[in-house]
């Protein structure tokens, strides 16, 4: 199962992925997440990105996808994976999804989470007060 969330933020993406990845066992997968993790892990693309999130820029596209393809390429992502918030962008869109050419990987399905305007700004106020 290879799976892309998308909606408003406070919708519930991420609580649906890691419901979604607890009961299939697959990982579920954050650009938030695996930004901060490649920061960690010093990685070329985590060193990059670490200098420009220092200057407080936001992480460029080129960064992302690559960061991204690295993740996708890790073997816990074989069986399948859920993105959580990825793309943002028209270009990050168009890089993914030539990426997902490459990779050979045609089964991905699009989920795109609605919910009540007034119950998303509820939970991201609610979030703001924790």
């Amino acid at each position: 199962m290879r799976l892309l969330l998308f909606g408003a933020p406070g919708v519930g993406k991420g609580t649906q992925a890691k419901l979604l990845s607890s009961k299939f066992n697959i990982p579920h997968i954050s650009t938030g997440d695996i930004l901060r993790q490649a920061v960690k892990d010093e990685t070329e693309l985590g060193k990059k990105a670490q200098e420009i999130m220092s200057r407080g820029d936001l992480v460029p596209d080129d960064v992302m996808i690559g960061i991204i393809k690295y993740r996708l390429h890790k073997n816990d992502c074989q069986s399948g994976f859920i993105i959580d918030g990825f793309p943002r962008t028209t270009n990050q869109a168009v890089e993914l999804d030539k990426l997902l050419r490459e990779m050979n990987i045609t089964d991905i399905k699009l989920i795109n989470i609605f919910a009540d305007e007034e119950e998303i700004v509820h939970r991201l106020n609610k979030q703001k007060s924790v």
